[in-house]
């Protein structure tokens, strides 16, 4: 593990990032529910946030593959992201918090693919241990869920913001003591990007990587929501979140070996099978505690497996040179437009028709990406 260059020092940025996501994810919409805004305008608003990923990803990473400077980037991104934050405090309105959401996530939001960028280069040679050094932000999203599930239920969620402020200050001090890495060009390739993105298997895996994160809509909006309006309390909220996670570690830490013995392909689409299958459970038996930590362990397949399978297939397909907009890519195609999607339909479908038949649409979404991978991934 010390083989690899600034382990610690990537380690701890992953950890402090996702500390954020943790404390963000899965308590800014109970935050919104406080203030008073519907379900319609909180799948609105949490949209704001996930469709600056469709834009900044792709324009910060051409800048940083053009530049080369992708840390010094992560490190400006950053701080923007703190000082455009700040606006929460000076209003509650919707039109105040969706100007603030979109400018602040337009920084938040490219922060990340370009570490991703910075880390890959780093590895070099050992790209497969990318995977241990990723868990660390596993771990981190695990310790802010727990605690703040926990202290939520002591003080007012209204002071969320404030806590946010003071996790994004230590993500862009982090990001002043990880170094700059210039990308290598082992194995240039001849194609060019666009040549690259028009080959099948690579329209196939983003377009999976869309619609993954599009079922994801109704569980990352709404899941806590769902689960207190059953009457669990914050508490044992943020720990069902957390279990999630601590699934998402477990593979990781097996990821290098899963990625050795079996197919790209069949990873994938193992994935979205157990996926879909999750949301069914969720959507129809949450008065099962039981069941519901059944369905947060298979948050292992529909992140971790999935996630960890796309970064394996970005470093074969994209050489070091194009390394920037790929992340970029997936970043914004998932992360951005899927969830983006995901997000604005599930606002209406929990106002129109209900939890049940929003998880059952996140499933049959699931089934649709399975079609596409079994016919068009290679790998």
């Amino acid at each position: 593990m010390n083989t690899v260059p600034h382990y610690w020092r990537l380690s701890i940025f992953y950890l402090l990032y996702f500390s954020s996501v943790g404390t963000l994810v899965p308590y800014w919409a109970l935050y919104l529910k406080a203030l008073g805004f519907n379900a319609i305008a909180i799948g609105e608003l949490i949209a704001i946030i996930m469709a600056t990923k469709i834009i900044a990803p792709n324009i910060w990473g051409w800048i940083g593959d053009h530049t080369g400077k992708h840390i010094v980037l992560v490190r400006i991104c950053s701080l923007l992201t703190v000082i455009c934050f700040s606006g929460v405090l000076l209003g509650q309105s919707y039109l105040w918090l969706a100007l603030i959401m979109g400018v602040y996530s337009f920084f938040w939001n490219a922060a990340l693919p370009q570490f991703e960028a910075v880390t890959i280069a780093h590895l070099g040679t050992q790209a497969h241990r990318y995977s241990h050094i990723r868990l660390w932000g596993s771990i981190g999203f695990i310790i802010t869920v727990v605690l703040f599930g926990w202290l939520f239920e002591q003080i007012s969620i209204t002071l969320l913001p404030i806590f946010l402020i003071g996790l994004f200050s230590s993500i862009w001090l982090m990001s002043l003591l990880v170094p700059e890495k210039a990308t290598t060009q082992h194995a240039v390739s001849t194609h060019s990007f666009y040549q690259i993105l028009k080959q099948p298997s690579v329209i196939a895996l983003f377009l999976s990587c869309f619609l993954i994160q599009l079922s994801h809509g109704p569980y990352y909006i709404f899941y806590s929501i769902y689960l207190e309006d059953y009457g669990y309390p914050r508490d044992l909220i943020g720990q069902l979140w957390a279990l999630g996670v601590i699934a998402e570690i477990g593979v990781f830490l097996v990821m290098h070996r899963l990625l050795t013995h079996y197919s790209l392909k069949y990873l994938i689409i193992l994935s979205l099978a157990i996926t879909s299958g999750r949301w069914l459970l969720i959507g129809y038996y949450v008065e099962s505690l039981p069941i519901l930590v059944f369905a947060q362990l298979l948050h292992a397949a529909s992140y971790a497996l999935y996630h960890g399978v796309a970064m394996q297939f970005i470093r074969q397909n994209f050489t070091d040179r194009y390394l920037g907009r790929a992340q970029g890519l997936y970043n914004s195609l998932g992360f951005g437009a899927g969830t983006t999607v995901g997000s604005l339909i599930s606002g209406y479908t929990w106002e129109n028709i209900g939890a049940q038949g929003s998880y059952l649409w996140a499933s049959l979404i699931c089934g649709i990406a399975i079609l596409i991978s079994w016919q068009w991934l290679e790998g």
